[in-house]
């Protein structure tokens, strides 16, 4: 694989994460709050939950436009968006790990460590222009 076919499959992996839970907590919100990694948080806040999933599935357009354009500026975008929404979420968790065992909290850092590692490594490959070459014939009415 290549380094746009990299590119297209972390962020198709990126949006399908983004759709299952903007799915899972729009629809179905209370389920989401008994999961163990949440239910320990605040009081459940259904208004609160449903506009997370409805971010959740807004990011998820995002992304899913990205992987359908690949775009440079809009790829970049899209990781960007998401690297705020996943520091931002890692850096309150890890904040708020005391009602966890130690090794759920571990597992649960570990899961959101990756929602900031994989983002920036796929910025990474978004940064070189190679990426969003397509191999064939070059028109050079097309070029920039």
């Amino acid at each position: 694989m290549n380094r746009r076919d990299w590119l297209r499959a972390g962020l198709g992996l990126l949006a399908g994460t983004q759709v299952l839970l903007g799915l899972w907590i729009l629809l179905l919100p209370e389920l989401f709050w008994k999961w163990r990694w949440v239910s320990h948080l605040p009081p459940y806040n259904e208004h609160l939950l449903r506009d997370f999933g409805g971010a959740s599935l807004a990011l998820a357009v995002v992304l899913c436009a990205a992987v359908a354009a690949m775009e440079r500026r809009l790829v970049m975008t899209a990781l960007v968006a998401y690297l705020v929404a996943s520091v931002s979420h890692l850096v309150f968790h890890a904040q708020h790990l005391q009602p966890l065992s130690a090794a759920s909290g571990a597992g649960f850092m570990a899961l959101l460590g990756t929602a900031v590692v994989l983002p920036a490594a796929l910025l990474w490959l978004a940064a070189d222009a190679a990426a969003f070459r397509v191999a064939g014939p070059v028109d050079e009415k097309a070029m920039p």
